[in-house]
This record gives C-alpha cells, sequence and structure tokens, in this order.
C-alpha cells in the first residue's frame, strides 16, 4: 500500500503537460541559436535545460490560465478522450523531431560563430550530448517545483485544518511561507555558505605561489629584500606581478637605448593589517623605490584576487622604456565571477582607496616633478577604478589619463555615459559628447577613427562586441537591448537575435568561456591594449613603426611574465 502511494505520487511528479512541453520545446530551440561566443556542449546543455525548464513553467501557466478564464465557459471543452489520447502521444513526439531538427541547425550556427571566432567548431555528437543533458537538467528542475508545489499544498491544508480559515487565505499565507523558507535557504544558506566556502578555499590558494615565481632581488619591487610588502605576504597573484616585468636590459634590447629598471609595487591583504594600513605601505613603497620620481606613473585597482594583466603591464614598461612605476594592490581572495557576484560594492571601495592613497601622496610632490598620473583597468578593474571618481569632471580633476578595458554593463560611470551617448550613435560603440574627453573603441582602428579633438586627460574604455562581460545584464531576461536592435558589429554573428530568458542564459554561458577565445574576440584583448595605452597617454615623438615594435616585442615576451588570466 505503501509503495503503490509512493509509485502515484512519483507519477503525478513526473508526468507531461502538454501545453507545457511545446512552450518548454520552443525554449528549448531558442536556447539553440547562436549568442556572442561559441558554446561548449556542456554549457549548451545546462543551458537548454534550464531553458526548456522555464518555457515548461510558462506553457502550463498559461495553459491554466486560459483554461480557468476562456475554456471553462465553453462547452466543447475538454475535448473527448481519443483527441486527449492522440495529443498526450503525438505532442511530444513532435517536439521531439521539432528538437533534434534544431539541434542540427544550432551546430551548424555554433561553428559559423566558431569560425568567426577562430576557435574549432562544436561536434553532432557532443551536442547530442548536450540534448540529453538538457533533458536530464529539465526534468529534474520541473521536478524539484513541483514537489515544492505539493507541499505548499499540503500546508495550505493543514492550516485550513487547524486554524479554521478559508482555503484560499490559507493558499496565500502557505504561498507566502513557502517563498520566505525558499528565499531564506537560498540566499541564507546556499549563497552566503557558498561565499563563505569559496573565500576559504581561494585563501588557501592565495597562499601558494606559481611555478617560476621567484622573490625578486631588485629593490624596485615590493616583496624584495629591501621591501616592506613581504614576499609571503603578498599572495598568489601579488607575487605573480612582482616576480615578472621586464628587465632594463631587456628593454634596451627592444628599444635600442638605454633603460631604467621599472618599479612594481604591490600589497597584498596579509601585508598589513586592515586596508588602511595597506594603503599606507604602499604609498611608503612608492617612496622608497623613487616611483614619484619617474616619468609616469599607473594605478591598477584590480580584478578579485588581485590579478594584473601581464600584457597591460609589459605594455607600460615598454612604452616607457623603463622610466614608470606600477602599483596594485589586492582586496579579495575571490576570483573575478565572484567578486561580480558577491563584492561588487568592495571592489569599488578597494580602488577608491588605492586612487585616494596614491593621489594624496602625488600631492605632497612639486608640481614641476611629479610623474603623470595614469590609471588602467581591466574586467571588474575598470569597476573598483570607477569607484574612485563620481563623473568625468573628478576623473579629468585627478588623473593624466584613463584606460579602461572590457567594463562591466553594471559600471555606474560607463553605464550613464552609454545611456546619454549622442543621438544617432550604436550602444554597442558609442560617442558620447562627439569624444570630446570620452571615447569608445571596439578594435585598434576604431579608436583613432573620429577625427575631431580629443582633450586631455583622455579616457578611453575599449570594449569588443563580443564580450559577454560588457554586454551580460539582468535586464535581458525581460527587455531587448539596444546592441541586440543595431545591425551586428565587429565580432558579434548577425544571426544572434534576443529571445525573453532565454538570451540572458546564453550570455551567462557565454561569460564561462569569455576569456577562452583568441585575442580580439570575447573578453581576451591582447595587444590592443598597446594602441589604447598610446592613444590615452600620447607619448612624445612617438610613431606607427614604435607601435610595431612593441607589438613584436610583446608577442614575444607573451608567457614570460605570469600567466593569462
Amino acid at each position: 500500500m505503501w509503495f503503490g502511494s509512493a509509485v502515484t505520487r512519483t507519477m503525478r511528479v513526473l508526468r507531461i503537460d502538454a501545453p507545457g512541453l511545446a512552450i518548454g520545446t520552443v525554449f528549448y530551440i531558442w536556447s539553440l541559436t547562436p549568442s556572442l561566443l561559441p558554446r561548449l556542449w556542456t554549457f549548451q546543455g545546462l543551458i537548454g535545460g534550464i531553458a526548456a525548464a522555464t518555457g515548461y513553467a510558462v506553457g502550463s501557466l498559461l495553459a491554466f490560465a486560459i483554461g480557468r478564464l476562456v475554456l471553462s465557459r465553453v462547452a466543447w471543452w475538454p475535448p473527448p478522450a481519443r483527441v486527449r489520447r492522440v495529443l498526450r502521444i503525438g505532442v511530444p513526439i513532435l517536439c521531439a523531431v521539432a528538437s533534434t531538427v534544431a539541434l542540427y541547425y544550432g551546430v551548424r550556427s555554433q561553428a559559423q560563430l566558431a569560425d568567426l571566432m577562430g576557435t574549432d567548431p562544436p561536434s553532432y555528437l557532443g551536442y547530442l550530448r548536450a540534448m540529453a543533458l538538457s533533458l536530464v537538467i529539465a526534468v529534474a528542475i520541473v521536478a524539484v517545483f513541483r514537489v515544492l508545489r505539493d507541499v505548499g499544498r499540503w500546508l495550505a491544508r493543514t492550516i485550513n485544518r487547524i486554524f479554521r480559515i478559508p482555503r484560499r487565505v490559507a493558499g496565500v499565507i502557505s504561498l507566502i511561507v513557502m517563498l520566505v523558507v525558499t528565499y531564506t535557504l537560498i540566499d541564507g544558506v546556499a549563497l552566503r555558505g557558498s561565499y563563505v566556502a569559496m573565500n576559504a578555499v581561494f585563501s588557501a590558494t592565495n597562499d601558494t605561489t606559481r611555478d617560476g615565481a621567484v622573490q625578486p632581488a631588485l629593490a624596485e619591487k615590493s616583496g624584495s629584500p629591501q621591501s616592506a610588502a613581504r614576499w609571503e605576504t603578498l599572495g598568489f597573484e601579488g607575487r605573480n606581478f612582482v616576480s615578472g616585468g621586464i628587465r632594463a636590459a631587456e628593454l634596451a634590447k627592444y628599444n635600442g637605448k638605454p633603460a631604467k629598471e621599472p618599479i612594481r609595487v604591490y600589497a597584498g591583504l596579509e601585508s598589513a593589517d586592515g586596508p588602511d594600513a595597506q594603503m599606507k605601505l604602499v604609498v611608503d613603497e612608492l617612496e622608497r623605490t623613487g616611483a614619484f620620481d619617474r616619468q609616469t606613473l599607473v594605478i591598477i585597482p584590480t580584478t578579485g584576487t588581485g590579478w594584473v594583466n601581464p600584457t597591460a603591464a609589459q605594455t607600460f614598461e615598454l612604452v616607457a622604456n623603463g622610466d614608470c612605476a606600477l602599483v596594485a594592490a589586492q582586496y579579495s581572495y575571490l576570483p573575478s565571477w565572484v567578486s561580480f557576484l558577491a563584492d561588487r560594492e568592495k571592489a569599488a571601495e578597494a580602488g577608491r582607496r588605492l586612487v585616494t592613497a596614491v593621489h594624496d601622496r602625488w600631492l605632497t610632490k612639486p608640481p614641476g616633478h611629479r610623474p603623470k598620473l595614469f590609471v588602467y583597468g581591466e574586467s571588474l578593474g575598470t569597476q573598483a577604478g570607477e569607484g574612485a571618481f563620481d563623473d568625468l569632471n573628478a576623473i579629468r580633476s585627478t588623473v593624466d589619463g584613463v584606460l579602461w578595458v572590457g567594463p562591466p554593463d553594471s559600471n555606474p560611470l560607463w553605464r550613464a555615459l552609454v545611456d546619454r551617448r549622442d543621438p544617432g550613435t550604436p550602444e554597442a560603440e558609442p560617442t558620447y559628447a562627439n569624444g570630446l574627453v570620452v571615447r569608445f573603441a571596439n578594435d585598434a582602428a576604431a579608436i583613432g577613427r573620429n577625427p575631431d579633438p580629443w582633450l586631455a586627460p583622455r579616457v578611453l574604455y575599449i570594449q569588443h562586441p563580443s564580450d559577454p562581460v560588457v554586454w551580460w545584464s539582468p535586464e535581458l531576461l525581460y527587455q531587448k537591448p539596444d546592441w541586440l536592435s543595431e545591425p551586428a558589429a565587429g565580432d558579434r554573428s548577425p544571426a544572434m537575435r534576443w529571445y525573453p530568458i532565454v538570451t540572458f542564459w546564453q550570455v551567462s554561458a557565454d561569460l564561462g568561456n569569455a576569456a577562452g577565445v583568441p585575442d580580439g574576440h570575447g573578453h581576451n584583448y591582447g595587444t590592443v591594449i598597446l594602441d589604447g595605452w598610446i592613444a590615452v597617454t600620447q607619448p612624445a615623438g612617438w610613431t606607427d613603426a614604435d607601435t610595431a615594435r612593441v607589438r613584436s616585442a610583446l608577442l614575444d615576451l607573451r608567457g614570460h611574465d605570469g600567466p593569462e588570466k
């Protein structure tokens, strides 16, 4: 008897609702369409399952509403039992055939997108695995929600029986209780517990050192024997940063003239007791190394764990021929994607502290003997950098130029500038105030495309049309963005379309492969940072031949200064 009852409950949980299945199939087919980047079969399986389950819920709710409001009032509903049997058999078959055909065209569109990006195309076998994974995920999600629904109904009956209140009121109370409990479990237990667990895991990683990273002997580097920022306290990324760099002899070889030893200053989370002490250590290190006597001083608010793009750091040193200082500080143990979800305010505050501390000490130097002060940021580092400034006027009154690469859509300053762009200019590559102070570019050619005057200090954002970090936003769930209403620019596939809910999950999946594509695509900006840096800093006497020489050096040095992110 118990067994029969359990089987009945299981069948009720797993039964198929024809309208839900039909709409779920439509959502699944949408998920197979191209987005910003080529998708691995695992990502396709994940978003296909989520999309199908979401569509199933939408279809079931629509069928329920139409049945209650419309069909319950017509004489011919419900249809005869024979028709219902045909639908129960025919709809799943049609959905399976439609999904298989869509899968074939989905693989073709992914192959075209992979060709555009210069990556390997997916295989049909891989996407058959994706279909199976999507089915498992969709069934699991629907089953969980049906169990929650049944628990809610049981709770409503219990409330009705014990407190003798109307069924509808009991149903509302039950719904509120279920929502509160579910939210508490997800936000208070799952998310916060995951955050604590990940912080513990990544703090352990922070204590490790990359193979090949050795303590610097040069006084110009934090972590050296002469430094108050001890080597063992700098963290994994900090040790990568200070152990790298281009020596003066190498710079002289690449640039054909005598060079200085570049300065790299860094403070880890464990280098000082608290944020204020960490910032004091940073400026003391700048004083110790003679950073305020150099030609340029570059402030680099970091991403997540304190990562600094090795290509960017090498670019600054090559262009300045070593007459520069780079300064960065760690503010978290967590990688960028976790910090983006959980630590965005912390990132902005860390950037504000770093820029303010360095700028305040910089102001104490004689005006004629200060280095030029620049800010560089990439990915979440742009959000940290923006946190130091209220608006463009604050930037222009504080530093001599800013280069920000791959800014997230949630950056408040970037978002405000894009929203207020000049009429008729696209969101993917906007123009603001005719490019007088701030400009946007999606590649090296676009940086110099605007012939109008560009006042110093200059602000430049570089953003790929295919970078999901730039274009991901919760609004994708319910609103078509301007950049998807515009003709496809640069390396964005013209076949990409916006679909409610589904496009959000597609771009979310793209985030997982954002840096896994070749230079010039996605979140991999390669040596276009050089072109941006030249445009912002305007080094005296610089020529196209100098740019070509430095680019060649960067390609030669690739991998010699720590791993790419």
